[in-house]
């Protein structure tokens, strides 16, 4: 199959001496870029979270614990960092020892030169997707609850389960499909009332129940009472219901999008479809863990091109300052897509997708025109 892609100049085929060497000298600059930026990012994220921490009188021990326990999101998070300075570095190095001149001299072009990074690019994706599928769902939970139980003292009186969130509340208990943070909102409420003896008395159950600032509000609920005689009555809830936990007491158990993983959040979005809830925010998450999970050939891709016509010039600070012109420019299109897909404006893919989307253009079309 190799052999039929002469016509794109990615031969000869792969494997040899100069593909072990350039695939060589791209892991060693990638796994060093990956220890310096992660180091970077948990120095800055320690000197912006301190006061917090400290102001809620966490210990050492507790502190080092959260932190070890986010290494492994954070660690996710700059796998596409890392392969961009990786690039810039490696091919850097070549164009000042004027490899990259006697490479091309040797008959190879600059496609199949890119071949090693971009086939290692693509294993660094892969390793991304697993360890965001196997590590990070577990550790993320972990520093959740250091944070919340720990460090801001909260009561663990809830238990979120797959299907759904139950607590122990004043005199009842108290079951729901979802809450959803960002409108204090919780869906599929049911409220089981107990006496003393913790028999049923009675059950208060609304599709919707609103926080309004002071209590909830239930709408198109219903209310059954199990008088002592046996019989049940069942009458329109009133307006408000009667519930004396706040949208804190429900934050306690509110897994975020890094505590799941792929295919475990798609069986939530399911879930609370099969449901009636409206998922479009679960839906952009969902689809921003493959983007960012394949973030890394693209990086690699629109690096090539800016190292092959800087040449000799290209130094560590060019290098650095070209991966944060690039990283950043990704994150503020990502953050900006996100919020409007968040918000209904594009579709959950499209939303997830467009920066990588723009990224592969740019990256095709400078990568192109360097023949």
């Amino acid at each position: 199959m190799i052999r039929g892609l002469a016509g794109l100049g990615l031969t000869p085929p792969l494997g040899g001496t100069v593909d072990r060497y350039l695939l060589g000298l791209f892991i060693r600059n990638f796994l060093a870029t990956l220890l310096f930026i992660v180091i970077l990012y948990l120095v800055v994220d320690i000197f912006d979270l301190v006061d917090n921490l400290l102001g809620k009188g966490a210990s050492f021990a507790t502190s080092l614990r959260y932190f070890l326990y986010k290494l492994p999101l954070i660690i996710s998070r700059v796998f596409g960092f890392a392969s961009l300075f990786a690039t810039f570095l490696t091919l850097g190095a070549l164009a000042r020892e004027r490899e990259v001149v006697a490479l091309r001299a040797c008959g190879l072009s600059l496609y199949r030169i890119a071949v090693p990074f971009l086939v290692a690019s693509v294993l660094i994706s892969l390793t991304n997707f697993s360890w965001n599928e196997s590590v990070v769902p577990l550790f993320t939970r972990k520093s959740e609850s250091v944070y919340k139980v720990e460090v801001e003292k909260r009561k663990l009186r809830s238990i979120f389960g797959r299907k759904a969130i139950w607590m122990r509340g004043t005199g009842s208990f108290i079951r729901a499909d979802n809450f959803d943070a960002r409108t204090n909102s919780l869906h599929g409420l049911v409220i089981y009332q107990m006496n003393q003896n913790f028999t049923l008395k009675g059950l208060v159950e609304s599709p919707v129940a609103q926080w309004d600032g002071g209590q909830w509000v239930a709408q198109q609920g219903k209310e059954w009472t199990f008088n002592e005689d046996g019989t049940i009555s069942q009458r329109p809830s009133s307006t408000h219901i009667p519930l004396r936990e706040t949208p804190e007491d429900f934050k306690v158990f509110r897994q975020t999008p890094e505590e799941f993983s792929f295919f475990g959040l798609r069986s939530r979005i399911q879930d609370l479809k099969d449901k009636g809830i409206n998922t479009t925010e679960h839906e952009v998450d969902l689809q921003m863990k493959l983007a960012l999970a394949v973030i890394a050939p693209l990086m690699v891709l629109l690096a090539i091109p800016f190292c092959v016509k800087q040449g000799r010039r290209s130094g560590l600070a060019l290098s650095f300052a070209l991966t944060m012109l690039i990283g950043f420019s990704y994150w503020v299109m990502l953050g900006f897509c996100v919020s409007l897909g968040k918000a209904g404006a594009l579709e959950p893919w499209l939303a997830a997708w467009l920066p990588n989307m723009i990224v592969a253009f740019l990256g095709l079309y400078f990568f192109t025109g360097q023949e």
